[in-house]
Parts: C-alpha cells; structure tokens; sequence
C-alpha cells in the first residue's frame, strides 16, 4: 500500500512519496474505467474530471456524491453536475448520482482496465482534490493507494453497493433536491446600490402586497438564439448586449439588460407610475432606485445605471451555474453568454415577481418614495397579476 499526500508545505512530498493528484492522473492513464465515491464536490473539480476522463479515453465513468442530498448541495456545483451527467450520459459512457439513504463521507477512487479493478486510491481527499483553488489551496489531504486484487474487489463491491437504488439515484431522476443558493457577488460594492442583511428581506417578504406582478423575461429557446428576426429576443430585453454596439470600438456589456413590460401589464391599476422612482429591494439583499420610462412605461430599469439590474438579474444565473459572463459580446458568435428559455427554465423561473410591499422609505433628498420587492424564485404568488 503506498502513501499520498497533499502537496503543502510544510508537510510537502519527499522523494519517495506523491501526491494524490498525480497519483490518480497516473492510474487513470492505464485505465478504461473509472468509479468515484465522495463526500464533496466543486465546480471546477467536476469541470476538470470530465477534461481528464476526455483525455484519457475513459469508457465508463461513475460519480457519486454523498452529503448533499441531506445537507442540501450548492446551486453552481449542482447545476454543474446536472450538465456533466447529461453529457455522459448523451455520450454513452456514464452518469452522476447521489446517495440518499443516509449522509455518505467516504471517498473511493477506483480504477478498472478490461472490467477488471487494478488500483484504488482511499483517503480523506474530496474531488477537490483534483483542482486547487482558494477554499482548499492550504487544505492537507491524506490517502493510500492500493494494488492487491483483494482489495480492489472490495473497494469495487462496495461502491457497487452505493450505486443500488435503495442508496441512490441518477442526479436527473431527483426531483426534490435541496439546494443553497450561492452569493451573486456581480453588485457587490457597485455604486447606488446597498447589500442589506437578512432580517430586512424577510421583512419585507412577509408584507402583504398592495399590488403584484408578474414580469415575464423575454428570451429565444437555444436552437433560436440566431435568429435575428426581431421576434426572438435575441438582440432586445435580457439579450440587448447582442444588439449592435453604439462605437464600433466598444462591444455592449455582457450586463446590459432592458426588461420591457408588456401594455397588458403596465396598465394594470397598482403599476409604477412613468418617470416616478421607487426602491427595490431584491430578495437576495441588495437595494437600489428604480423607474419606468419609456412610451407606454414599458421600460423598468435601475435609476443611475444601466447595468444594475443585468448585474443582479445575470449574475444569479452565473452564480448557479449556468451561464458564464462574456468579455467581449462581438467576439462570442456562437452567443454561448445568450440567456435563452432553457436556463431559466433549468433555474426554475421564468418570470420576475414584483410587488408592492406597502411601505416607504427616505431617498437622499428626503423624498419618500414606495419600497418594491423583487423576487426572481418567487415562493408565493398568490393573487399576483399575470
């Protein structure tokens, strides 16, 4: 049995020692197949085995996570998983599931070549292990690697044992899984616009609304996404940063965002008056001004920034996941940064709810002016107008 170790001083690997990353590339270079059970997942770790089990030609490859069907899992690393299963499995070649019968924390790489189980790596390291970043750069892991067929059998059986469906189940087949929402850091100290502590968004959660709306998000389904026909939002509302750019030296920013309401809506007795500001506060705690304009007042928008409401809107499908920010939107022609129906259909909502909390608030001139929540994973719509 041959020792692994993290690759941190000053506990660093000596001469006749390795560490777990580079013991686990070796053994899954003279592999076929490979079976997983841990605890843990990240983001960057599922992103970087599916790159390892590509170059690697690997056949047949099994995931299986432990804790968070329990604990509830993170929405970036679920969401990344959700998308790394679909893939192996369109490609034929394996699946991601997750243990629900009790909370899993071991973790188990096992390798196979011709069906056959040749070397198992046993430890405390999680798939993080696999790609450092800043959470677990100073984190020691410490595991063994095994070679008997004894004990490879054994390791191979047991994780057998957690792929029964009295254990588990393909990530895709769970329906009610509990997830934490992870931190849209995307307006984190941008200017006009306050973070306010929990206490105040269930506050204001709990107000009866004296007006609700529905305000749906207007975007192409993927196969639409270059169609540019004025009919498809591809170049207009959540996607106008795919419009043409006002200089030809500068490209619109990624964060650009119109939410235009409909006339059905805006006429509706309790809607924001044109030009009249307001405050919004988000329910995931950030605070800023805002109006509508525009003819027929079919404009909502941040007051003082254009780019506010795309960076809190945006930035919650990049912190799930599901979309990554583009730097220059001129130079993604495949329009990978386009919000299309399937991702916010994949994050579960389709529509923003907005309502009228009842209460008030001074501006900095000493105006009082109305307080508006808006939710973008609404709980409780009822008598919302649609």
């Amino acid at each position: 049995m041959k020792m692994l170790y993290s690759n941190i001083l000053p506990l660093g690997v000596e001469d006749n020692q390795q560490t777990i990353f580079d013991c686990f590339k070796e053994q899954l270079s003279k592999a076929d197949h490979l079976e997983i059970a841990v605890g843990y997942v990240s983001r960057v770790s599922l992103d970087e085995l599916d790159i390892l089990v590509s170059e690697n030609n690997i056949q047949n490859v099994c995931l299986n996570i432990g804790m968070y069907y329990i604990e509830g899992m993170p929405e970036g690393s679920y969401h990344t998983a959700v998308k790394l299963n679909k893939k192996w499995s369109t490609e034929g070649i394996g699946e991601i599931r997750l243990i629900r019968s009790f909370k899993y924390h071991g973790k188990i790489y096992c390798f196979y070549k011709d069906g056959e189980p040749f070397a198992a790596i046993i430890g405390s390291a999680n798939l993080g292990v696999l790609k450092l970043e800043a959470s677990n750069r100073r984190q020691y892991e410490f595991a063994s690697l095994t070679t008997t067929t004894e004990e490879c059998l054994e390791v191979a059986a047991f994780i057998e044992k957690l792929k029964l469906p009295n254990c588990s189940a393909k990530i895709d087949e769970i329906t009610n899984m509990p997830l934490i929402f992870e931190k849209n850091n995307s307006l984190t100290g941008i200017e006009l616009v306050t973070e306010v502590p929990p206490s105040n968004v269930e506050f204001y959660r709990r107000c009866i609304p004296s007006a609700s709306f529905l305000l749906p998000l207007k975007v192409p389904a993927t196969d639409e996404r270059h169609m540019d026909d004025g009919k498809h939002y591809t170049k207009s509302n959540v996607n106008v940063c795919y419009a043409a750019p006002r200089s030809k030296r500068k490209s619109r920013d990624w964060y650009e965002t119109q939410l235009t309401v409909a006339k059905e809506i805006t006429r509706i007795d309790g809607y924001p008056e044109k030009n009249v500001p307001f405050f919004i506060i988000t329910d995931d705690g950030y605070w800023f001004k805002a109006h509508t304009t525009s003819d027929g007042n079919k404009q909502f928008s941040a007051v003082g920034d254009e780019l506010i409401m795309g960076r809190w809107l945006k930035g919650r499908l990049a912190a799930a996941g599901l979309i990554s920010p583009v730097n220059d939107t001129q130079l993604d022609t495949d329009r990978s940064g386009m919000i299309t129906r399937e991702i916010l259909q994949e994050y579960g909502c389709e529509n923003l709810y907005f309502k009228k909390t009842g209460h008030t608030a001074l501006d900095e001139e000493g105006n009082h002016l109305d307080v508006w929540m808006l939710s973008f994973k609404p709980e409780d719509m009822e008598g919302v107008e649609k």
